[in-house]
């Protein structure tokens, strides 16, 4: 018998040219205050090495500007990517 008892369907957001699926039930929770965490990126395998999880990550930047929020990267891409590009370091 499974412990599960309840399933939250993916809800998808598009910020630019992504379209970024959460597994959170409400949308309130994808942000705390003006904050904006980073916990997981994925890249198709058919894209991997094509820089699409860099620029996953700049439409972010893009979409933090642009509403005033910052940026907590918790996924250690996604941390590997702010600690290399100083330019987009103004949303953390």
């Amino acid at each position: 018998m499974s412990n599960i008892s309840l399933i939250i369907e993916e809800r998808a957001a598009n910020i630019g040219n992504f379209m970024v699926g959460r597994l959170l039930p409400f949308r309130q929770k994808r942000s705390v205050g003006p904050f904006v965490f980073i916990d997981h990126t994925e890249v198709n395998p058919e894209f991997k090495g094509k820089n699409v999880g860099k620029q996953m990550l700049m439409a972010a930047v893009n979409f933090a500007r642009e509403n005033k929020l910052k940026i907590i990267p918790l996924f250690p891409y996604a941390k590997s990517v702010f600690d290399k590009t100083a330019e987009i370091r103004g949303v953390l």
